[in-house]
């Protein structure tokens, strides 16, 4: 059972251990594993991460770059969700929606690769998934859509997808399928904490409970970015909802007897400062100089850069291949509250800084070797990406796994794009993104968007790495 409390961070989780509001929790902590720092995937954001963690590869393999980017072959700015309403307006919502309920699982997550549910399936083991975006399997379904998204024009009443053995995804699909309470536009059809448990809990009364099951509880995400990174109120609330689920099983004791439990959070969040003139970075300001695709209108000839934002980090997209990408990159170190910036160059990651000079050149395989056994070429300032070096070992600080996971959304999908992202405190913007002014965002390299907690139970054993990218080899060997 690998359930994803997202936006679930260490300091909140223990505070709210501390004081009591958190008994199922606590419980599982007492009887497991804690492992507060486990690396997230990059960018920081849920189907990236979803991807890494079904795949067991970063994004330059499954293919998911972000939240949004960049279509080069359909020339469009591909969206899954990134919940601004006039950002979703101007984009289209319909593309929205078919983008998220259908070609992020059946057409832009990478055939190369194979899903922890399609490698299941061929070994003769169930799955499920619960309320999480990416489920890819190898069984049909259909998904039901609102009358709201079915009255529209080209748009039929089903869609039908391939994912595991059982598929829960809100009111779209339901595993039990009188679980339909929360099915309005205010509890987000279906995709909240509540509608997940409902569904872990039918599997278990009902004697189905396969030999994996995931589940999002997607409700803290939404409270830490309004409130900021102490938020904790709503993690008092999913603790009532793993309460409701040990009771499925008659006791919690019985619960910790007969599952293996994994209980983690997907990627951590930044405060974000709430004076907005201080807080919000205007990509577009920073870039006047150029000719910028507005949101929702078809590229032109003459148009030379488009943005993709995900929060606190964004893809900026070179059209005109007489602007070199080193020219953007100058452009937006003018901004101190600018952090990181990197592009890709042939097999060169060249990577720089709004608040540091110099610049950092690095690529795949040479004498230096990080703590995760991977190999590195490295010429320049090696403070840009806070690493220290001893000897040919290498060792991250602010920014884990650093090197892989930028080289990794560099070479995520096809185009001329630096990698942006903002510093602690600061989140970029581009035009109507959506804003968390005095609240938490997150999508940066930063630890603070990168960390997350892991509890284990059932088992004395843990990934080969702490990062996200080792998880699924992990489960695969729990299960066999």
């Amino acid at each position: 059972m690998l359930l994803i409390i997202d936006s679930l961070m260490d300091k909140p989780l223990r505070e709210a251990i501390r004081t009591g509001r958190a008994p199922a929790l606590q419980f599982l902590l007492a009887h497991g594993n804690y492992f507060p720092e486990v690396v997230s995937s990059f960018p920081t954001m849920s189907v990236t991460i979803d991807g890494t963690l079904l795949t067991g590869t970063n994004p330059d393999q499954h293919r998911i770059p972000g939240l949004v980017w960049y279509d080069t072959s359909e020339q469009r700015l591909v969206n899954y969700g990134s919940g601004g309403t006039i950002e979703t307006l101007k984009s289209g919502p319909m593309s929205i929606v078919k983008d998220s309920l259908y070609n992020l699982n059946n057409v832009h997550l990478s055939r190369e690769v194979k899903t922890i549910h399609e490698q299941l399936e061929e070994r003769g083991n169930s799955s499920a998934s619960i309320n999480t975006l990416l489920y890819r399997g190898n069984t049909m379904h259909r998904l039901d859509l609102p009358r709201i998204i079915a009255n529209q024009q080209n748009f039929p009443p089903q869609l039908e997808t391939f994912g595991p053995t059982f598929l829960s995804l809100g009111s779209f699909a339901q595993i039990h399928s009188q679980n339909r309470t929360h099915f309005n536009l205010v509890k987000s059809y279906g995709l909240n904490d509540r509608f997940s448990a409902q569904e872990i809990k039918y599997l278990i009364e009902k004697g189905q409970l396969p030999s994996f099951t995931i589940a999002y509880f997607p409700e803290l995400d939404q409270a830490v970015h309004k409130y900021g990174p102490t938020e904790t109120e709503k993690i008092e609330e999913v603790d009532r909802q793993l309460q409701h689920i040990f009771a499925a099983y008659g006791s919690w004791e019985a619960a910790m007897n007969n599952t293996t439990w994994v209980v983690m959070g997907d990627s951590g969040q930044t405060f974000i400062h709430g004076d907005r003139n201080k807080a919000l970075i205007s990509l577009r300001q920073l870039l006047a100089p150029y000719r910028i695709v507005k949101l929702g209108k078809p590229v032109k000839d003459d148009d030379q850069i488009v943005l993709a934002v995900n929060e606190r980090m964004a893809y900026v997209y070179s059209l005109d291949k007489r602007v070199p990408l080193i020219q953007i990159a100058k452009l937006l170190q003018t901004d101190a509250r600018i952090d990181v910036i990197a592009w890709k160059e042939g097999k060169d990651i060249h990577v720089m800084a709004g608040n540091k000079g110099g610049q950092l050149s690095y690529r795949r395989k040479g004498n230096y070797i990080d703590p995760y056994h991977q190999t590195w070429s490295l010429t320049g300032n090696l403070s840009i990406l806070d690493i220290e070096a001893k000897g040919k070992h290498i060792t991250y600080h602010n920014y884990p796994d650093a090197l892989a996971r930028l080289y990794s959304a560099l070479h995520s999908h096809p185009g001329r794009q630096l990698v942006v992202t903002a510093s602690p405190g600061y989140e970029l913007v581009g035009e109507n993104s959506p804003t968390h002014l005095n609240g938490g965002g997150h999508g940066s390299l930063h630890k603070q968007d990168s960390l997350v907690p892991m509890i284990v139970t059932g088992t004395d054993t843990a990934p080969k790495h702490l990062r996200i990218v080792d998880i699924k080899d992990w489960v695969l060997q729990l299960i066999q």
